[in-house]
């Protein structure tokens, strides 16, 4: 996926992307903190010379004292080119470790420089190495992106856990695999002129959109039903789904550029963050159709839907012995095909359609004949002319309890005969005159792991020999290989560039393969593939987007003629007074929104001078221009006239006297001066004794503040000899006693001053441009009734006031309400002021919790008790403000839970097949003893004076049974499953030669060598007597887990050393394979018990491990 944004806005925290690393700092550029490279580092590579594929790896050491944003590897050379690997070890911006492969010498390289590489990253588990994380991608390295990787690799919270096995004596080992291939110009690439297609924009990962609409836009008769869905010229595309597709297809079908998204997505109703989500092709399609289903009901392109792309197929039960059989017909849009154990597109329709025996415990209850041996299965009755075929490339692995990607090799031909072996996959009922003989349209690939990726598609848009390439901006032409062969997936074997060395075939897994494959039906072809043109588009959606095109052409056009151009910004006392106490309140005015010329630079000024004759109805000779100035302390106000000399100049000189830095604009403020008629009249002369002076009224008791005028001053003047004027340019009696203020800067903080009325000005260091705030003098009116008397109270009301909005933790994309605070509001100011809104006595019972502007979600952790000193705290985000908070109102007072330590602890019953979670709340120097008794005034015992003990176990193996004087506070119940049980009374009651030993569940791991064991299940002790056989010690363990004779009998059993199972006979005695005496990491030693997983897997485990692709795609219009 291409990222050009600099900055991921709302990036979720537990997603994984692929993404070019970004520093979010302030614009310009900033230092770069990058730590000495305390590590070791090796190449491991098949070559000794700039091999094109090579292993480095990375040991860090003392990891966790790390003090750096990011740091930088060695550099290492692959294909002739320097390489590095680059982390950011708190992480980029998220809670998860960020690391990304870089181009070492990226800023010395030759402009246009472009390297295109298949990497590998991982963090090697030092424990348990099958744990190790793996993460695959590709990316055509240039000056743009010169890094690429993973901003989310993997939760800071495992890789800081020292028991997870990453980070083993606070060292840290990091590989990255890389291969380097033919580089690709990517940018110097025009598509249109190419290929005679156009590529769609990649909002940051929408390429598995992008690759979707591709394919939709390629299928014709598809085209020209969205053209035909009616919009009118009152409809917005943002709102409308059918308008939305209808211009993203026409500027598919016109535009010479590639074409953006923004519109269609917002029609979806999605915000950034949803873009930023990469979402499952499968799903967007299914939601996608069935919208535009929706939207075509009523229309004279009704039923299109179905028409394209529905079948039907039949589900069948049959009984064998008696005459019954059940059917029922059922339609589908697409079909879900196995990958995993099939080697190509028949070998799965075979599977498919498969029959399945119910028989023995399995048998089928039939309505009139009871309980039948049957056959069930599936049959089709019919395809669509468009035939979408969901390759699983993703699947649950139950034996690791995580989402995996098959890469397997699976073929799919060209042709795909569906009548094959006289139709075998149809139903009796099927129309055998319609021949299913298909032709491939489209194949839509994944390129990546399971936690995300890049999409793209080889479409060969007429059903020519052609095909194309669809990769978001970037559309190429791509033999018939590139577009089946090597989609087909499996593994890839570099060829080696010394064979002379005795080393092992770089092999690389082809993590690039098809995903969804699209076949039009050859006798539907004609109807399929028809011509689209003009007149099937909307008269008013050719007029809006031509309109559209005009207007970015224009653009484009005073984009190019830039630099002969020079924007003059033009401020007026109207302005001042539009503006201040409305938009603005410091300085004078906001130059984005006064009235903007755009004047070739070669005009001379006094030619434009008679286009603002022309625009503001001011003759020539009654305008006098200033410039404006930027003060050192960041303020912008009117410093000089122009010149007659300088106005003599052309626009372009003009503009370089005035701002060298910023060469595109000219600011400037043109004073009109006023008679009694109020027509203007030819302005003063202005001497080197004159100040230029702006004023603003304030009223303490509306809390309004407003711009008034200006007058020139003399400098060796007072504010005495202008008091009547201030008066009546304020409305007030002649001899109202005023207060005068000057506001001096905002940034940082507000600084505004009482100006002494006696000094002079040059006394007071005033000076052109400057700004007097005024008032009624508080004594000359009741000062109690207002919040702010005074200019410097008001304008620092103004520069920290901050509405917060409001959310529910438990809800946390709704807005619940709104308050006004202050910055400068410190933490029980903030609570009290929920606690008032929400009607709760107790502020302290008010928990905060901060926003993440990347994700859109609330941060993991909450603000303690007086964690922060201020609002603008709680509401910075790295460099990003958020107006956004999160409260909950907790059953006790926040300092009081924060004295306490709240525990997760699985209870198991010892009688009853259940796992209750119970919540522990106890202070935190309370120990496992103290857990003990609050449990059981929870938990139902077997006996009142039942001994409980708890125990530590991870990924099904016991580690741990706590000491009763342990302190809680340094439990992690976080990753490890905290388990409390009944110490059974055999093991109370243990002999001099009996051993309390390990059983765990186990399971060959089909995924790795069969070497591999995969632990499942609920481990447990188990008591062994001396001299006692696998016999006995069977019967003992088939009662206490309560499993039937049949399948009891297909249990094996093994002494597990180190993971290696060594299987035992009924006769061995079982206590001579064990030590002893108790040894560290006794749960490495253990009796294996050898079966399939067949419980159900537990509620409270249902969570642990998310993947990429459970995010439910919604479109929400």
């Amino acid at each position: 996926m291409t990222l050009l944004t600099p900055a991921p806005i709302d990036q979720a925290e537990d997603e994984e992307m692929l993404v070019p690393h970004a520093d979010f700092a302030p614009e310009g550029p900033q230092p770069m903190e990058v730590a000495p490279a305390e590590a070791t580092n090796t190449v491991d590579a098949q070559g000794v010379d700039e091999p094109p594929s090579a292993r480095f790896t990375w040991t860090i050491e003392n990891f966790s004292k790390l003090n750096v944003k990011k740091m930088y590897s060695e550099v290492f050379l692959v294909g002739g080119f320097k390489w590095r690997v680059l982390i950011f070890p708190k992480g980029n911006n998220v809670d998860h470790l960020s690391m990304y492969l870089d181009v070492a010498d990226s800023a010395t390289l030759p402009y246009g420089w472009s390297r295109y590489a298949q990497f590998s990253l991982s963090v090697i588990n030092q424990l348990y190495s099958k744990f190790t994380i793996r993460k695959d991608t590709q990316h055509q390295f240039n000056s743009r992106e010169s890094d690429w990787g993973f901003t989310s690799f993997m939760p800071l919270s495992e890789l800081y856990d020292p028991g997870r096995g990453y980070l083993v004596n606070d060292t840290c080992i990091v590989e990255a695999d890389v291969a380097v291939r033919r580089v690709i110009d990517y940018w110097a690439h025009d598509s249109k002129k190419e290929t005679g297609y156009v590529g769609l924009k990649n909002q940051g990962a929408t390429c598995y959109m992008n690759s979707l609409l591709q394919t939709l836009y390629h299928i014709p008769y598809f085209r020209k039903a969205v053209y035909h869905m009616p919009t009118t010229e009152n409809d917005n595309p943002s709102g409308s789904i059918p308008l939305a597709l209808q211009s993203l297809f026409y500027k598919l079908q016109y535009s010479d550029t590639s074409v953006a998204t923004k519109e269609l997505t917002k029609s979806f109703g999605w915000d950034a963050y949803d873009s930023f989500m990469q979402h499952d092709v499968q799903e967007l399609n299914r939601v996608l159709c069935e919208k535009l289903e929706d939207k075509m009901k009523g229309t004279v392109v009704e039923g299109t839907i179905q028409q394209l792309f529905e079948g039907h197929h039949m589900n069948y039960i049959e009984c064998i012995n008696v005459d019954y059989k059940s059917t029922r017909k059922e339609s589908f849009y697409d079909l879900q095909l196995d990958v995993k154990g099939c080697k190509d597109i028949y070998a799965s329709f075979d599977k498919y359609v498969e029959v399945e025996r119910l028989e023995g415990d399995n048998k089928y209850h039939a309505e009139q004949y009871g309980l039948q041996d049957a056959r069930k299965g599936v049959l089709f009755i019919d395809f669509p002319p468009v035939l979408q075929l969901q390759l699983k490339r993703f699947e649950y692995d139950f034996v690791r309890d995580t989402m995996v990607k098959i890469n397997d090799r699976y073929e799919f031909p060209l042709q795909l005969d569906l009548d094959r072996e006289d139709g075998k996959y149809l139903s009796p009922e099927a129309d055998r005159s319609v021949r299913n003989l298909y032709t491939l349209h489209s194949v839509l690939v994944h390129s990546g792991g399971v936690h995300g990726g890049h999409y793209y598609a080889y479409i060969r848009p007429i059903l020519s020999d052609q095909w194309f390439k669809f990769d978001d901006e970037r559309v190429t032409k791509e033999d018939m290989k590139r577009a089946l062969e090597e989609q087909y997936g499996g593994e890839e074997e570099l060829p080696q560039t010394n064979p002379g060395f005795n080393n092992s075939p770089f092999k690389f897994t082809k993590y690039s393969n098809a995903y969804m494959l699209v076949y039009i039906r050859e006798s539907d072809k004609e109807k399929i593939i028809c011509n689209v043109d003009e007149k099937d588009i909307a008269e008013h959606l050719r007029i809006r987007l031509k309109k559209e095109q005009e207007e970015k052409e224009q653009k484009r056009k005073e984009k190019a003629e830039a630099h002969l151009y020079t924007i003059i910004k033009v401020a007026q006392d109207e302005d001042l007074v539009e503006q201040i106490g409305r938009e603005i309140y410091f300085d004078l005015v906001d130059h984005d929104k006064v009235r903007h010329f755009r004047i070739q630079k070669q005009l001379s000024f006094n030619t434009f001078k008679e286009e603002v004759a022309k625009e503001f109805q001011i003759p020539v000779q009654f305008q006098r221009f200033w410039l404006w100035a930027k003060r050192q302390n960041h303020t912008y106000r009117p410093n000089r006239p122009l010149t007659p000399q300088e106005e003599a100049q052309s626009v372009g000189q003009l503009r370089e006297v005035s701002n060298k830095a910023n060469n595109a604009e000219l600011k400037l403020f043109l004073e009109v001066t006023l008679g009694l008629d109020m027509q203007p009249i030819p302005s003063p002369e202005k001497t080197k004794d004159d100040i230029l002076l702006f004023f603003k009224l304030y009223d303490p008791i509306k809390e309004e503040l407003r711009y008034v005028g200006r007058l020139f001053v003399k400098s060796n003047g007072t504010p005495m000899e202008i008091l009547k004027r201030l008066n009546g340019m304020a409305g007030f009696d002649p001899d109202e006693e005023i207060d005068l203020f000057e506001e001096i800067k905002f940034e940082p903080n507000i600084m505004c001053e009482h100006i002494d009325k006696k000094l002079s000005f040059r006394a007071s260091q005033l000076e052109d441009g400057d700004i007097i705030c005024f008032q009624k003098s508080p004594q000359s009116q009741s000062s109690e009734e207002c919040r702010y008397p005074t200019v410097p109270a008001f304008l620092d009301y103004v520069h920290n006031r901050q509405v917060v909005r409001f959310r529910s933790l438990e809800k946390p994309k709704e807005d619940e309400f709104c308050l006004e605070l202050s910055k400068q509001n410190n933490y029980d100011e903030v609570v009290e002021n929920v606690a008032r809104h929400l009607g709760l006595d107790d502020p302290s019972k008010i928990r905060l919790t901060p926003h993440n502007c990347y994700s859109q979600q609330p941060k993991p952790q909450p603000i303690k008790y007086r964690g922060v000193e201020r609002l603008t705290e709680m509401l910075v985000h790295y460099n990003q403000s958020s107006d956004i908070l999160y409260y909950e109102v907790l059953d006790i007072p926040l300092p009081e839970l924060q004295g306490l330590k709240t525990l997760k602890v699985a209870f198991h019953h010892a009688t009853k097949d259940e796992v209750i979670i119970h919540t522990i709340r106890l202070p935190k120097q309370s120990t496992v003893a103290d857990v003990i008794n609050d449990l059981r005034t929870k938990v139902e015992l077997s006996h009142p004076d039942a001994e409980l003990r708890v125990l530590e176990v991870f990924y099904h193996k016991i580690y741990k049974t706590f000491p009763l004087q342990e302190k809680i506070e340094n439990i992690n119940d976080q990753y490890w499953t905290l388990r409390a049980e009944e110490v059974p009374e055999e093991e109370k009651n243990l002999g001099p030669h009996d051993r309390l030993i390990h059983v765990y569940h186990f399971m060959k791991d089909t995924a790795q060598n069969q070497n591999q064991v995969q632990n499942f299940g609920d481990p447990f002790f188990l008591v062994i007597h001396e001299g006692e056989t696998l016999a006995d010690v069977k019967v003992r363990i088939q009662k206490k887990l309560r499993v039937p004779d049949e399948e009891f009998s297909k249990w094996k059993f093994a002494f597990l050393s180190l993971g290696r199972p060594e299987y035992l006979q009924d006769s061995d005695v079982v206590s001579s394979r064990f030590q002893k005496r108790d040894v560290y990491g006794a749960w490495e030693q253990y009796l294996g018990l050898e079966h399939t997983d067949n419980a159900p897997k537990r509620s409270y485990a249902a969570n642990q491990n998310r993947h990429t692709f459970e995010k439910p795609v919604r479109i929400y219009n």
